[in-house]
């Protein structure tokens, strides 16, 4: 039986995909900063925040399992949750039978801007892969599941 999976990279290879990975990764940001700021007045994260809890069941997450979602401390999700919080987009929810669990939850006025941002952050992706075959993404997609330490389709 042969082995058809391909050796590890060496170092200096595995170094340079990730030297511009961050770059790409970088420049992505900034360019979903720019014109869901523009056009939406959200940044790319705050984006990611509406996006994950819109796809959520009954539209919330644990606070926790938000900031997993989004690689961010408990701190850090706090801190991009409170501005949200304040225009309405999202809102807070306790567990009726765990007073130390909190929820994030969608509100409707999140849900309808999400709607309008997802529509540009989809042309946007669309624009900046353009060029990219859904047979090149998909293993692309695989390893950095496999980065991020999540399940495909999971994220």
């Amino acid at each position: 039986m042969t082995d058809h999976t391909s050796p590890p990279p060496d170092g200096a290879s595995a170094l340079d995909f990730c030297l511009r990975l961050a770059r790409a990764q970088a420049l992505i940001v900034r360019r979903f900063d720019s014109i869901l700021g523009n056009l939406h007045g959200l940044s790319f994260g705050d984006y990611q925040l509406l996006y994950h809890l819109q796809r959520a069941p009954g539209g919330r997450l644990r606070r926790i399992d938000l900031a997993e979602r989004l690689a961010l401390t408990a701190s850090g999700i706090t801190r991009s949750l409170m501005p949200l919080e304040k225009i309405g987009l999202v809102a807070r929810q306790a567990d009726a039978r765990d007073a130390r669990v909190g929820y994030a939850v969608i509100t409707e006025a999140g849900q309808t801007l999400l709607i309008h941002a997802d529509a540009t952050a989809q042309a946007l992706g669309q624009e900046l892969l353009g060029s990219a075959s859904p047979e090149q993404l998909a293993p692309l997609s695989l390893l950095l599941a496999g980065i991020a330490g999540k399940q495909p389709g999971n994220g």
